[in-house]
């Protein structure tokens, strides 16, 4: 469930502004149709960031605890600098034509709009950083519809009454805080421990009591 809350509250912050948000106004102002375009964006994050999350859980199990810290808290500290960076709309995303239908051509810009994009790294990065991926895909796809179905239903006031900045600030210091506990947060312990779960001291102290006994 932590990773769920966090996922959701982290990517929700992350989307306000964003390339896909602004995606979002585009095809709303374009085909007027909210119903088939905010089924086509859930449609796309689901599909986008499985794959995002099953990367995630891949590239934990070929790099061990300490390179996997030190990458994930690196990486959490350069997406809080991302995030201080404006997004644009690219020309290619901005020009959508609706070859497929609203409800397809919108899984289709969405998707590839995606693609790189900053929501997307941070599933990359939260499904290394927590066991459960699937519900970090939950939770980062619930914070992409409460970022965007409210900008298709309601335009650009939406943006209009949440000072940007501020989010981006907010969500860069959530990245800090996360990258320090990735890096700081959590020491290794110091006892080794069997294949059957005994740690070494644990091992030692029964022979360590039968010699005692003996003398």
């Amino acid at each position: 469930m932590e990773a769920f809350l966090i996922s959701t509250g982290i990517v929700a912050l992350a989307e306000m502004g964003d390339k896909t948000q602004l995606l979002s106004l585009v095809l709303a102002a374009r085909f007027r149709k909210p119903w088939p375009i905010v089924w086509g964006i859930l449609v796309a994050t689901m599909a986008n960031h499985a794959l995002a999350g099953g990367l995630g859980a891949w590239i934990t199990s070929y790099m061990g605890p300490a390179a996997m810290r030190w990458v994930l808290g690196v990486s959490f500290l350069a997406m809080a600098a991302w995030m201080l960076v404006p997004d644009e709309l690219d020309d290619d995303d901005a020009n959508v034509m609706p070859k497929f239908g609203v409800f397809g051509t919108t899984v289709m810009a969405f998707f590839l709009a995606e693609m790189g994009d900053k929501t997307q790294i941070a599933t990359v990065m939260l499904a290394a950083e927590y066991p459960s991926w699937l519900w970090v895909v939950a939770g980062t796809t619930l914070g992409m519809m409460l970022a965007n179905a409210p900008v298709v239903w309601f335009g650009d006031r939406i943006t209009r009454l949440v000072p940007l900045t501020w989010v981006h600030r907010i969500s860069a210091v959530v990245f800090v805080v996360l990258g320090l506990l990735v890096l700081f947060g959590g020491n290794a312990s110091n006892t080794d421990v069997s294949p059957q779960g005994i740690s070494a001291e644990e091992a030692v102290a029964p022979s360590v009591s039968a010699s005692s006994a003996a003398n």
